[in-house]
């Protein structure tokens, strides 16, 4: 009697076919914990003792990509051993297919992000470098996804030269109506990797100047000295000279002092000796030069050069300011006095 209800059909299927799906579905779950126990987990420890990143990786695409993958199968090889209509065939064909390049999709997109910052991460040391690359990625990965969909739909039985010709003629116009976007776009790559400048550097471009904040795909923001934040096109920026001052080792500082025309000869001779002195008793300081630079029209100008031994422009104006100072206090010891614009009116009797 039992046997005869085995047998009884229900929708094109045996009980007893029913019964064998079911215990195919729970054989295939009870691998998947196993797999999920005995494998991936100790795998995942491995992975915690070891200092490469490789295996990292590797046990992040287990759990995201291949754990899913796995259940989703167990369903899928549990109602394959069912007779299903034409129709519902198809469409566990069509979701089959599409499950299918959605992973494959995923997996190449997980190995295009770790590829890239790998590689930037050993050659450049800089993490801002990687900030700076979230454009070049959703660029890769809309491509590849781009991609996906147009092998989707091949394997589902689509004509997709004609869908990639219109395509082709529509990216041509999409192309001239957006060349600037395109050019600040590619721009972007110089700057990724030609780096010119980083996030952090301070650089002057023609009259503005300021601290690198962010670069993205089309512009590029910049923190000037006012607390005002500046926004640069790509391509401004690629096609302008650009100073970078994070770049400098140290700072060549050129200055010019004035005394009056009644400074006697030997103090005059004194001054270049009294600055040397000076700079080279100020910290992070090297004295280069101290000259009678020329006759100015109401002063005797000498035009001092030294380096600042940093590029902080803060420490600059702190040994700037320092030095005035000292220059300050030795004229006023030996009498001479600094120059400002004065005029003298001479009366003839006549």
């Amino acid at each position: 009697m039992d046997l005869k209800i085995l047998e009884q059909v229900f929708f094109g299927n045996r009980i007893l076919d029913y019964i064998i799906a079911l215990v195919t579905l729970f054989l295939t779950l009870l691998f998947v914990k196993v797999v999920i126990l005995f494998f991936i987990r100790r795998l995942k420890k491995i992975a915690e003792r070891t200092t490469t990143r490789f295996d990292n990786f590797l046990v992040s695409i287990l759990s995201k990509i291949g754990l899913p993958a796995l259940y989703i199968s167990c369903f899928y090889v549990s109602a394959k051993t069912l007779k299903l209509p034409s129709a519902a065939g198809a469409l566990i064909n069509t979701f089959e297919m599409i499950i299918i390049t959605f992973f494959a999709a995923r997996i190449v997109v997980m190995l295009a992000g770790w590829g890239i910052n790998t590689y930037l991460t050993k050659k450049q040391q800089d993490p801002t470098v990687v900030r700076s690359l979230d454009g070049m990625l959703w660029a890769v990965k809309f491509l590849i996804w781009a991609l996906a969909v147009i092998i989707l739909l091949d394997n589902l039985g689509y004509k997709v030269s004609t869908l990639i010709a219109g395509l082709g003629i529509g990216g041509i116009a999409v192309a001239i109506a957006a060349q600037a976007l395109l050019k600040d776009f590619f721009s972007y790559f110089s700057i990724v990797f030609d780096h010119p400048f980083k996030i952090g550097d301070f650089i002057i471009i023609g009259d503005f100047m300021g601290t690198v904040e962010y670069i993205g795909i089309k512009t590029t923001r910049i923190r000037s000295l006012g607390g005002e934040q500046v926004i640069f096109s790509n391509t401004d920026l690629t096609d302008s000279r650009v100073r970078n001052y994070r770049l400098m080792e140290k700072r060549r500082i050129l200055f010019r002092i004035g005394v009056t025309y009644q400074t006697s000869l030997s103090q005059l001779k004194e001054i270049p000796k009294i600055i040397e002195r000076v700079v080279k008793n100020t910290k992070d300081t090297a004295f280069d030069r101290a000259h009678f630079f020329s006759y100015g029209d109401f002063s005797l100008i000498f035009e001092v050069v030294y380096f600042v031994l940093t590029p902080d422009y803060n420490k600059y104006m702190d040994v700037q300011q320092e030095i005035n100072f000292a220059i300050k206090e030795e004229f006023e010891k030996r009498g001479i006095e600094f120059a400002y614009p004065t005029q003298k009116l001479y009366i003839s009797k006549d």
